[in-house]
């Protein structure tokens, strides 16, 4: 079996700590980018009760759909928001590199395992000049 065949391109991402509006564009960007479960125009809603919300999705990150060039800044988030990616490694690196062009990415925690890591950020809107 070669690195090709053990490869796998899915990262699951969970989100939380944040509006559904926040948590929708944030799927959003990452549709464009990359094959999903999820469509673009697939608005998440809150529950209403009183646990936290957390929504999840998984992109394939073979699939990539991004242009070299963005025709506008993605939507500002409301504030900061919490995702966890888990998958394998070089998949994982794949989608934060995509967060990081983005969003301003802080990395809050990482496990690695043998064939998977689960990858803990904090994504806020950059400014801008």
């Amino acid at each position: 079996m070669n690195a090709s065949e053990t490869h796998a391109p899915q990262v699951e991402v969970v989100v939380s700590d944040c509006s559904a509006t926040d948590a929708g564009n944030l799927f959003a960007e990452l549709c464009r980018q990359f094959g999903s479960d999820r469509a673009a125009e697939e608005a998440p809603h809150e529950a209403h009760t009183s646990r936290p919300t957390i929504w999840t999705g998984t992109f394939d990150t073979s699939a990539t759909r991004g242009t070299a060039e963005r025709p506008s800044p993605p939507a500002p988030l409301s504030g900061p928001v919490k995702a966890e990616l888990q998958g394998e490694p070089r998949a994982v690196e794949r989608l934060r590199r995509a967060l990081d062009e983005l969003y301003a990415v802080h990395q809050l925690g990482v496990v690695a395992g043998d064939q998977e890591i689960d990858v803990e950020l904090r994504l806020e809107s950059r400014t801008r000049p």
